[in-house]
């Protein structure tokens, strides 16, 4: 629990790609006369914070101060999730502001009978444009030197739409090491593009893709995470397995599997993965080891995915749900 509560002492700064998270929910009226499809009633539309800013969202909400560096169109969704970090208390000064570039969106159609739970029917993604301006580029990286000076550990957030190139890889890794504080990589598509950072949480279907393998048993997962956390230089690699828990490796040490925790029934999985490694590296940050570090992530992607849409969560849940722990 000691762990949990130095939270509240810990800055940490998150650099990555900025997603608009929309969901659209409404009633099923009636079937189309136009075709054979079902009318929808708009009921309400959200616009959360997604991507990296759903993991500065998760630090927020976990007591820690957060800086977001990254880039976001001047447009609607743009505004609408900067609006939200900036009520949560995220530090935005380092969310730059691009006219000419639409902010990535993913939309999400829900929709139910009148008093039925409204499930997702359909996603729809409005794409922003490769980040290729280098004075943008350039002035990310000035601002990331000014800002890590101060932070306790920094989260490379990548979801493949320019933020986190090579590039910034390379010079957060030497900032990062400069400081000598943790760095973590959370990368859907280019996990090997981090190299030498402090570790990453990938999950078994990326470990398998990274390494152009299949994985039919754990102790062929043991030997393959292990074989990706030699690879990237890691001090430690936690991956994530869904219903299964989760599985660390750290260098040295003989593999630690972690059994979920919670319903093995997740109401919704949107996110969990920036819940999972915000938890991850603030408890790292406040010198935790990596297993409890671990073990703590756990608990919180147990608690996120029990909740709809983009979620975070709080302090309090995390330290009620691991009270009857060995966590000390």
């Amino acid at each position: 629990m000691s762990i949990i509560r130095r939270f509240g002492d810990r800055k940490i700064l998150v650099i990555g790609d900025l997603i608009a998270d929309q969901f659209v929910y409404g009633a099923i009226d009636r079937v189309s006369r136009e075709a054979p499809v079902f009318i929808l009633k708009h009921e309400h539309t959200e616009t959360l914070p997604g991507g990296a800013a759903n993991c500065a969202m998760n630090l927020a909400s976990l007591g820690a101060a957060v800086s977001l560096i990254g880039v976001r169109g001047n447009d609607e969704p743009g505004n609408a999730v900067n609006e939200k970090l900036n009520s949560a208390g995220v530090d935005t000064t380092g969310l730059l502001v691009k006219d000419a570039l639409r902010t990535t969106t993913k939309v999400r159609i829900l929709a139910g009978q009148l008093h039925s739970t409204r499930q997702q029917v359909i996603r729809i993604d409005y794409l922003g444009d490769p980040l290729t301006d280098m004075i943008v580029r350039e002035k990310l990286r000035e601002v990331v030197l000014e800002q890590a000076h101060t932070v306790d550990a920094v989260i490379v957030s990548d979801y493949n739409y320019g933020v986190a190139d090579g590039e910034m890889a390379a010079f957060t890794r030497d900032v990062a090491a400069a400081r000598k504080i943790p760095l973590l990589a959370d990368s859907r598509f280019r996990l090997k593009s981090f190299a030498g950072f402090t570790s990453a949480t990938p999950n078994e279907d990326e470990v398998e893709q990274l390494l152009s393998k299949q994985i039919a048993s754990v102790a062929e997962l043991e030997s393959a995470a292990e074989e990706l956390r030699e690879q990237l230089g890691y001090r430690a690699l936690l991956v994530t397995r869904g219903g299964h828990g989760m599985m660390l490796l750290e260098d040295g040490v003989p593999a630690i599997h972690i059994a979920a925790v919670g319903s093995h029934e997740p109401v919704d999985v949107t996110g969990a993965g920036d819940t999972v490694i915000a938890a991850y590296a603030l408890a790292l940050a406040s010198d935790s080891s990596f297993p409890d570090a671990a073990r703590i992530a756990n608990y919180a992607g147990g608690l996120v995915i029990m909740k709809r849409g983009t979620a975070s969560v709080t302090c309090e849940e995390l330290e009620s749900s691991v009270l009857h722990s060995d966590i000390s």
